[in-house]
């Protein structure tokens, strides 16, 4: 039987999904995010500097689940639901459960006294707890491994990757209205499945409790599946819009706290 570790990590919610592998950068300006990077500054620089970063939850954010995902995304009851400014009496209905790590490989300060931020997403968490009455946002969480595949699946998510990388570029294609040429080749990108299924489901244009479906996926083969269903349809949708400006796969707009 394997061992869950549990941690207690500063909490940083964001109305974005953070995946594994997906660089992060951040504006920090409010003070309780503020106090929360001036104690990371403390910690040793050859320690990881890490925080968990999770969904906010949205009581318009409501999407139907996709067949083999897990229902666990739809918004809290109203009579759950707590402010987004004071969190509530049960702080942990705020967030969507499940959350990424991040490692704070920079924190810049500036000279008013915000913080410039670049961190990289680590390893799936899920929220135990949230603790706020301190200067920031506390949360136990446990670790959230991926099912590994059974013996006769384990081609799967192989196969399942080089479809997706497919369907990947001609989304890519149409949303940019680029040539093949100037597209991302195989070449650029990683060959494991868990990461492609990481990298697509960040770079491709869909809502947060979409992407929160997918980073909740209980393996690789399961989130894949559902991004060449989701590949297909939103390309099929662009083919009728305009033009539409090119989306970088490797690069996030800067989210401020």
């Amino acid at each position: 039987m394997s061992v869950v570790t549990t941690a207690r990590l500063p909490l940083f919610p964001l109305n974005a999904v953070l995946f594994p592998g997906l660089v992060l950068p951040l504006n920090v300006f409010e003070e309780r995010y503020r106090a929360m990077m001036r104690e990371l500054l403390k910690s040793d620089e050859e320690e990881p500097r890490r925080f968990v970063v999770v969904a906010i939850r949205d009581g318009r954010e409501i999407a139907p689940t996709a067949t083999g995902m897990p229902d666990t995304v739809a918004a809290a009851p109203p009579a759950e639901r707590a402010p987004a400014d004071g969190f509530g009496p049960d702080p942990i209905q705020t967030f969507h459960r499940v959350g990424c790590v991040a490692d704070a490989a920079t924190i810049r300060e500036r000279a008013d006294g915000s913080f410039e931020v670049l961190a990289t997403g680590t390893t799936r968490v899920r929220l135990l707890s949230v603790e706020a009455s301190g200067p920031y946002l506390t949360a136990e969480v446990e670790d959230l491994a991926e099912e590994p595949p059974a013996e006769d699946e384990a081609d799967e998510a192989g196969a399942l990757a080089e479809g997706v990388l497919r369907a990947f570029r001609s989304y890519q294609k149409r949303l940019a209205g680029a040539s093949e040429r100037s597209l991302a080749t195989g070449a650029d990108l990683p060959d494991d499945p868990s990461v492609i299924s990481y990298l697509v489901a960040a770079a491709t244009v869909l809502d947060v409790p979409t992407k929160q479906r997918l980073l909740q996926a209980p393996d690789t083969a399961t989130r894949l599946r559902e991004e060449l269903t989701l590949l297909r349809k939103e390309t099929a949708v662009i083919r009728h819009l305009p033009s539409l400006p090119a989306t970088d796969l490797t690069r996030a707009p800067t989210h401020p706290n």
